[in-house]
């Protein structure tokens, strides 16, 4: 079978749609995967490293910039549904499957428009804007929350799980890798956070002047990698400083905790992987989905969040002390977060997407 996986912008939309490819071509010899993504995003430069057959439309989100930025992606439109048509037409998938975000847009409308199979993953609780317009558009909804059904006006919604990679299903499968170190694991994405840089920094400072031993690895982003780098240095504390890490299944099973953005992805990966989370959600996230997405792990017991607004650098070195010191409280997070992990979600999106494709009931 032919399956073309469309979306990204950000690796919250790209890493679900990365995970479903695996599971295609992994699953019956001869299956085939076509991304479509956009020009700007990040699949531009992971797709190719990875292998894949992939095709970029020169596409920009209706969304966050300004009158000009929605005059202009409304402009390149047209332009890339007719463009994802001609592609649609040359690879002839059996279905089309949106990741979620603005660069899956053209290819659902195309897809739409002549006729084949369409499905959309929803990551978050509440689903993003251009989702909530796609769904219209597509024969079914999958949702990472039970309760994002209630969002959509399509013609079927399934809670399945959000995807995650075949690396980080490894981890639910084993243990942790155990040292005598305590280690945290810092990330704000795929291209990093700014003020979780920062934030981490200053507070891993405190933690130093109260001779704590702490491992740390921290993910930067490009933009921030070289000044945070500089920053550890001369406050004379070890650090393994990234701009990106590539074997995050490796990077999860060595910490003991995890600090990081609410993304839907990152939650899926933290649930997978079983990890006690200090969550800090991006106060800007459309419809503050990211402290919602928060909420669900913080009454579950598997995380704690800290709210950007009202967070300072001796809060989040307490916190990390807390918890650090802590172990019994520790275990129950990562157990709580195991509780809520959908490790078969690729493989149950995909049965129920073929189930479909084929004609059957499902």
């Amino acid at each position: 079978m032919r399956f073309l996986l469309s979306g990204g912008g950000t690796g919250g939309h790209l890493f679900p749609a990365i995970a479903l490819a695996e599971e295609i071509i992994s699953r019956k010899k001869g299956n085939e995967v076509l991304f479509v993504g956009a020009e700007r995003g990040i699949e531009r430069e992971i797709l190719p490293q990875k292998g894949y057959d992939c095709v970029f439309l020169d596409i920009r989100p209706l969304r966050g910039g300004g009158l000009l930025g929605f005059l202009s992606g409304l402009f390149l439109l047209p332009v890339a549904i007719l463009k994802a048509m001609l592609i649609i037409k040359r690879f002839n998938p059996d279905a089309v499957i949106g990741s979620g975000g603005y660069a899956c847009a053209p290819v659902i409308i195309a897809a739409y428009l002549m006729g084949k199979k369409r499905f959309l993953l929803e990551q978050n609780i509440i689903p993003g804007f251009t989702n909530r317009v796609l769904a219209r558009f597509v024969d079914a909804v999958i949702t990472a929350f039970k309760n994002s059904y209630k969002y959509f006006k399509a013609k079927r919604v399934e809670w399945l799980g959000n995807p995650v990679r075949r690396q980080l299903f490894d981890n639910f499968l084993n243990d942790s890798i155990e040292d005598n170190i305590f280690t945290v694991l810092v990330f704000g994405g795929s291209q990093g956070a700014h003020f979780i840089n920062n934030i981490a920094v200053e507070a891993f400072k405190i933690i130093n002047e109260r001779k704590e031993s702490i491992n740390i690895t921290h993910q930067t982003g490009k933009k921030d990698f070289e000044e945070i780098k500089k920053r550890y240095s001369e406050a004379s504390i070890t650090a393994y400083v990234t701009e990106f890490i590539d074997d995050m299944s490796t990077a999860y099973r060595t910490a003991d905790l995890v600090i990081c953005r609410s993304g839907a992805t990152s939650i899926a990966e933290i649930t997978v992987c079983k990890k006690p989370s200090i969550l800090i959600p991006y106060p800007y996230a459309a419809d503050d989905h990211q402290r919602l997405n928060a909420i669900e792990l913080v009454n579950a017991g598997a995380a704690i969040m800290l709210e950007q607004e009202k967070l300072t650098p001796e809060i989040l070195a307490d916190t990390i002390i807390s918890l650090k010191n802590d172990p019994a409280r520790l275990k129950s997070m990562a157990e709580n977060a195991s509780h809520m992990a959908r490790p078969e979600a690729a493989r149950e999106i995909m049965d129920f997407v073929i189930t479909i494709v084929k004609g059957k009931r499902g």
